[in-house]
C-alpha cells in the first residue's frame, strides 16, 4: 500500500490493487477501471494474470507471493529493509525512475526531510514517550528499531529513531505488534507522552473497543500522559495499514507536530 501511495504522489496511476483496503485518501490514484488484485494477504492471481500488468509492486504482507507473481509479470519487492528512512528514500527514488519522475521524487523527499526536522524539534522538548499499539483491549509497547532491519520494529523505529521521541524504556521486545504490557506497566514507566496506534480501528474490527476507551481507566488516569492530556492518537490507517509512502509519511509527521499546537 505504501507503493500505491508513492506511485500516486509521483503522478502515476494504479491499474490494480486490493481495492477493499485502499484508504479514501489514496483512492484518487486508482485508474477509473482499476481491478481488484485480491487482499493485503492473498493476491487474486487469476485476476492479475488476466490483466497482464507491466509491473507488479509488492511489499510487507504481500512479499511472500513474490515467486507466484513473478511468473505473471516483472515483480519488485519494496518491503522495509534497513531503516524506515533508508527504505523510503530507496523506494521513492526507484519509483521515480520507473515513472520518469526523478525530479518530483527528489522534491518530495526534500519536503519530507524538512518535515521530519520540524517533528524532531518538537519532540526534543517533549520529555519521554512510549509507542503503544492497542488491539482487542490489550496493550503492546513498541520498541526502538536500533539496528533491526526486519521491519519488526518499524513503527517504534519511526517514533523514536526518526521523530526523535525519547523512549521511556529501552528494553522492549522486538515484535511486529510490539511487546505485551499491562496498564500497571504504563503507570510504572510513566512516560510524558503516549503515542497510540489503534490497530482495531485500522483493520475495521467489528465491535472492538476504541483505544481511547481501553485507556480510559483508573490506572492510566494516574499517568502523566493522561493527566497532562498527552495521549496522542495516531492516524491508524497511516501507521498500520499503509505505513510509508510520500503522502502517508506526511500524515505521520503531522501526527507528531500536533503536540506543538
Amino acid at each position: 500500500m505504501a507503493s500505491l501511495d508513492t506511485i500516486g504522489a509521483l503522478g502515476g496511476e494504479i491499474s490494480g490493487a486490493p481495492l477493499d483496503s485502499v484508504p479514501d485518501y489514496l483512492r484518487e490514484h486508482l485508474a477509473s477501471e482499476a481491478f481488484n488484485a485480491g487482499t493485503l494477504f492473498e493476491a487474486d492471481l487469476i485476476a492479475i494474470e488476466a490483466e497482464q500488468p507491466d509491473l507488479i509492486v509488492i511489499g510487507g504482507r504481500s512479499a511472500a507471493l513474490y515467486e507466484d507473481l513473478s511468473a505473471i509479470a516483472p515483480t519488485v519487492d519494496l518491503s522495509i529493509s534497513g531503516s524506515f528512512l533508508e527504505t523510503l528514500e530507496r523506494n521513492t527514488e526507484f519509483l521515480g525512475e520507473v515513472l520518469g519522475a526523478q525530479d518530483e521524487a527528489a522534491a518530495a523527499l526534500a519536503d519530507l526531510e524538512a518535515g521530519i526536522d520540524d517533528a524532531q524539534a518538537v519532540t526534543a522538548d517533549a520529555g519521554t514517550g512510549l509507542g503503544l499499539m492497542v488491539s482487542g483491549g490489550k496493550l503492546n509497547a513498541m520498541a526502538p528499531a536500533g539496528a533491526d532491519a526486519t521491519g519488526r520494529n518499524a513503527r517504534g523505529g519511526l517514533i523514536y529513531d526518526v521523530f526523535g521521541v525519547t523512549p521511556v524504556v529501552e528494553e522492549i521486545e522486538a515484535a511486529t505488534h510490539g511487546e505485551p504490557v499491562s496498564f500497571e506497566f504504563l503507570l510504572e514507566q510513566n512516560p510524558d507522552y503516549l503515542w497510540v496506534v489503534d490497530r482495531d480501528a485500522a483493520t475495521g474490527t467489528e465491535d472492538a473497543q476504541a483505544a481511547a476507551t481501553v485507556l480510559d481507566n483508573p490506572i492510566v488516569k494516574q499517568t502523566t500522559a493522561a493527566q497532562q492530556d498527552q495521549i496522542v492518537y495516531l492516524d491508524p490507517t497511516a501507521w498500520y495499514i499503509v505505513f510509508g509512502g510520500i503522502t502517508t509519511t506526511q500524515l505521520m509527521i503531522d501526527d507528531v507536530l500536533q503536540i506543538a499546537e
